[in-house]
C-alpha cells in the first residue's frame, strides 16, 4: 500500500513538472484525441524551445535518475527521432554538490578506515558534481596526486524506487496507448536498469579504464589515468590526477604551444582504433571528458559508459561504409541482409533503392565533408521501415561518432576527423576486408571444419554402438549404404586436407 501511494505521489510530481515545461511529445498522443485535448488544457503554452529541449529541462529538474534516462534516450534516435536525440544529448549531467563530510563518511565506510590513513590530504570541495557521483582531488599517503570519485549518498535506493515507477509507467503507457507497444518500453527500462546498476558500481568503471589503458599501452598519443586499486571499491573510484586543458579550450591549448591539428589527428586515430581495432570504445567522449595533458597528449576520463563491437559487427560497419563511399548500394543492402539486421522477407531491391536515397548526396563530396555519425543516423531512420531490429551497440556508436565529430570541429572546423584517419582506415580495410584477408578467413573456416570431423565421426560411432547395444538390428542394405557413405566422406576429407595444405603453402609464399 505504501509503495502504491509513493508511486502515485511521484507520478503527480512528474506530471506537474512535465506540464510546467510542456515537455510531453504530442506526437505520442496523436491517436488519443481525448488525452491530447486534456494535455493542451493543463500544459503551459508559453515555454520556449523545441520539444527535446523542454523535455531535457524537465528531466534535469526531476533529478539524477531522470537525467540518466534522458542520456539513454539520446542514444535511441530510432525511438525519439534524431532532432530530439540531439537535444537530449545536450542534457547537462550536473547537480549541486553534496557536502565534503558526507563524501568522507562514504569513503570511510567503503574501506573501513579513516580518510587520514588513505590520503595525506583530501579537498572537501568537489571539482565536479554529476547525477550519480562527484569528484574530489586528494593526495595519497605515498604522495600521489589523485582524483577521487564518490557516489552520491542514497543514490542506489533512490534509483531502485524510480526504476520500480518506470516499470509501472511503461505498462500504463502501453495500456492507455497500445500504439506505443512497438517502442518496447519495458525493454528500454530493462536496459536502463541494467546499465545504470553497472555504472553505479565504480569497480566496473575502474575495470573499463584499465582495459582501455591496456589497449593503448604502447600508444603515446592517447592516455588513460591509472587506477589506484587499493583505494577503489563499489562506491569509490580513485584515479591518477590529470593536469591540463579541456579539449574545448582551443585558445589555452594554442597558448601552451600545442598544435591543434596534431591533437585532432591524435583524436581521430584514437577513436578509430577504439572502434575498429579493439571493438571497445569510450561512448561518452564529450568535451568535458577529454583533456590535453601537460605533455600534449589526449587524456580521457569518466569511463562509466563504454561500448563494445564484436568482430562481425565491425566487418559489417566496414563493408557498409565502403559501399556508401563507393556508391555500391547493392553491397550495402546485402551486408544488412547477411548480418540478419533486415528480415529475409523484405525486398532487397527496394532496400537497395532506400540506401541509394541516403548515399547519393555523398557522391562527389570529399571525405572531409562527410559526417559518418549523421550517415548512420539517416540509415537507422530508413531501416525502421524495413523492420530492422534495433541494434543498441550501433546506436551508441552513432551517438559517439557525432560527439567525436563535434570535438573535431572544436579543434579545427575546417578539417574532418575521418580525413585525418584515412590512412588508418585504408590500412585496416586492406588487412581485414581485402582479398588476402578474405582468403585467410576462408582458409581458417575450412580448417575449422576439418578439425571437427574427428569429433563428428566419434559421435557417429558412439550412436551406432549405442544402437547396437540396445538391440536395434540394421538391414544389410543400410549397412552397405553407411559403409559407402563413410568411404565417400574419407575421400572428401583427404581432398579437404590437400586443399588446406595448398592454401597454407600459398599463404607462406606470400609472406616470404
Amino acid at each position: 500500500m505504501f509503495r502504491i501511494l509513493r508511486n502515485l505521489i511521484r507520478m503527480a510530481v512528474i506530471g506537474r513538472t512535465v506540464a510546467r515545461h510542456d515537455a510531453l511529445p504530442t506526437s505520442l498522443l496523436g491517436t488519443a484525441p481525448g488525452l491530447l485535448w486534456l494535455w493542451r488544457r493543463i500544459a503551459r503554452r508559453d515555454v520556449p524551445g523545441r520539444e527535446g529541449e523542454r523535455l531535457a529541462r524537465a528531466l534535469a529538474e526531476l533529478g539524477p535518475t531522470y537525467i540518466k534516462l534522458g542520456q539513454l534516450l539520446s542514444t535511441r534516435s530510432d525511438l525519439v527521432g534524431e532532432r530530439m536525440a540531439v537535444d537530449l544529448a545536450e542534457l547537462q549531467d550536473k547537480l549541486p554538490p553534496f557536502p565534503g563530510h558526507q563524501a568522507r563518511a562514504i569513503i570511510e565506510a567503503e574501506f573501513g578506515q579513516p580518510v587520514q590513513s588513505l590520503f595525506q590530504s583530501f579537498d572537501d570541495k568537489p571539482v565536479a558534481a554529476a547525477s550519480i557521483a562527484q569528484v574530489h582531488f586528494a593526495v595519497t599517503a605515498d604522495g600521489q596526486e589523485v582524483a577521487v570519485k564518490v557516489l552520491r549518498p542514497g543514490i542506489e535506493q533512490a534509483f531502485e524506487r524510480d526504476i520500480d515507477l518506470f516499470y509501472r509507467l511503461a505498462s500504463l503507457a502501453q495500456w492507455v496507448l497500445p500504439r506505443l507497444k512497438r517502442l518496447r518500453l519495458t525493454e528500454i527500462v530493462d536496459t536502463f536498469a541494467r546499465t545504470s546498476r553497472l555504472e553505479m558500481d565504480l569497480r566496473m568503471e575502474a575495470a573499463a579504464a584499465s582495459e582501455l589503458a591496456s589497449n593503448f599501452k604502447d600508444d603515446p598519443t592517447f592516455n588513460v589515468p591509472k587506477v589506484d586499486w587499493e583505494r577503489t571499491g563499489g562506491r569509490v573510484l580513485t584515479l591518477e590526477r590529470i593536469r591540463g586543458f579541456k579539449v574545448d579550450e582551443p585558445a589555452r591549448i594554442s597558448a601552451a604551444g600545442f598544435d591543434r591539428d596534431e591533437i585532432l589527428a591524435m583524436a581521430s586515430a584514437s577513436f578509430f582504433n577504439q572502434v575498429f581495432r579493439d571493438g571497445f570504445f569510450h561512448a561518452d567522449l564529450h568535451p568535458g571528458n577529454l583533456f590535453i595533458n601537460e605533455q600534449g597528449t589526449i587524456t580521457a576520463v569518466d569511463f562509466g559508459i563504454m561500448g563494445r563491437l564484436d568482430r562481425e559487427t565491425r566487418y559489417y560497419l566496414a563493408d557498409m561504409l565502403i559501399g556508401f563511399l563507393t556508391g555500391d548500394y547493392r553491397r550495402v543492402a546485402i551486408v544488412h541482409f547477411e548480418a540478419g539486421y533486415v528480415p529475409r522477407h523484405q525486398s532487397i531491391e527496394i532496400f537497395t533503392q532506400a540506401c541509394r536515397a541516403i548515399g547519393e548526396p555523398l557522391q562527389n563530396k570529399p571525405l572531409a565533408d562527410i559526417s559518418v555519425g549523421r550517415l548512420l543516423a539517416q540509415l537507422f531512420a530508413v531501416t525502421e521501415q524495413f523492420e530492422m531490429e534495433t541494434q543498441p551497440q550501433l546506436l551508441l556508436l552513432q551517438k559517439s561518432m557525432l560527439t567525436a565529430e563535434g570535438v573535431g570541429r572544436l579543434l579545427n572546423p575546417n578539417i574532418n576527423m575521418w580525413e585525418l584517419a584515412r590512412p588508418l582506415i585504408e590500412e585496416w580495410m586492406r588487412e581485414n576486408r581485402g582479398p588476402e584477408a578474405q582468403f585467410i578467413d576462408d582458409a581458417g573456416a575450412l580448417l575449422s571444419t576439418v578439425r571437427r570431423i574427428p569429433a563428428l565421426v566419434g559421435e557417429a560411432e558412439r550412436v551406432t554402438r549405442d544402437i547396437a547395444e540396445g538391440g536395434v538390428r540394421l538391414h544389410p542394405q543400410t549397412v552397405r549404404q553407411m559403409l559407402n557413405g563413410w568411404e565417400t566422406r574419407r575421400r572428401s576429407d583427404r581432398a579437404a586436407l590437400w586443399v588446406i595444405a595448398a592454401l597454407l603453402a600459398v599463404i607462406a609464399l606470400q609472406m616470404l
